[in-house]
């Protein structure tokens, strides 16, 4: 589980992408020196676990999934990337519950400098629409943002100055995609008013990665 919170920007030093699966590696200035092979991480939001780590940098597996539902199959070399480890327990929620599953890619349609910021204008794809609310919480590229406003068939974030310094999404320009998670909490929500099936808490716990999978015995 992560917050949304951004940690630092990496550089993407290799990316072999064979259409299948990918193996990235990421080049790294701070040394996370508790990081371990195994260790799940999250870059632009994207849930990836490490495969290998070095002094500087690190590698991870990409599925074929994570190629098709996210922007990682544009990924390049020298491209700079948001880095985010897993909450620990005694760590602080300062953002907002973010699972590192993405639930798609947004397109930004404009980008404007005024003086609160930045502020990056949407498209939302159908079927994520009823998630987003306004002065609700959306991630992007791995970044915990307000929604600042609704649109017919999209939103809006701005960028605060700390935003804009520490993540990589200042540097996007009109056309790019970017991934977008939704609040979890919003969809738990979806299946409870709609009467559909919500799974039971420990699977909740699971799919946020608080309880390592296989440890409920059902």
């Amino acid at each position: 589980m992560f917050t949304g919170i951004v940690e630092e920007i990496g550089i993407i030093t290799s990316f072999l992408n064979n259409g299948q699966s990918g193996v990235i590696t990421i080049s790294i200035k701070k040394n996370f020196k508790d990081l371990s092979v195994g260790d799940s991480i999250a870059v632009n939001g994207v849930c990836l676990t490490i495969i290998d780590i070095s002094r500087n940098t690190f590698t991870a597996t990409v599925s074929k999934e994570t190629l098709k539902t996210t922007n990682f199959s544009r990924c390049k070399v020298g491209q700079k990337v948001n880095l985010e480890r897993a909450l620990s327990f005694n760590g602080r929620l300062s953002g907002h519950i973010v699972l590192g599953h993405v639930d798609g890619i947004v397109k930004i349609v404009e980008k404007r400098v005024n003086e609160k910021g930045y502020e990056l204008f949407f498209h939302l794809p159908k079927g994520l629409e009823q998630y987003v609310v306004l002065k609700g919480s959306v991630t992007l590229d791995g970044v915990s943002l307000t929604v600042a406003n609704l649109y017919k068939d999209g939103f809006s974030v701005f960028l605060i100055p700390h935003s804009a310094q520490n993540t990589n999404l200042v540097g996007r320009q009109i056309g790019d995609e970017v991934n977008i998670e939704v609040d979890i909490i919003a969809k738990y929500l979806e299946g409870l008013l709609k009467g559909t099936p919500v799974t039971s808490t420990e699977q909740v716990f699971i799919d946020s990665g608080i309880l390592p999978m296989g440890i409920v015995d059902n």
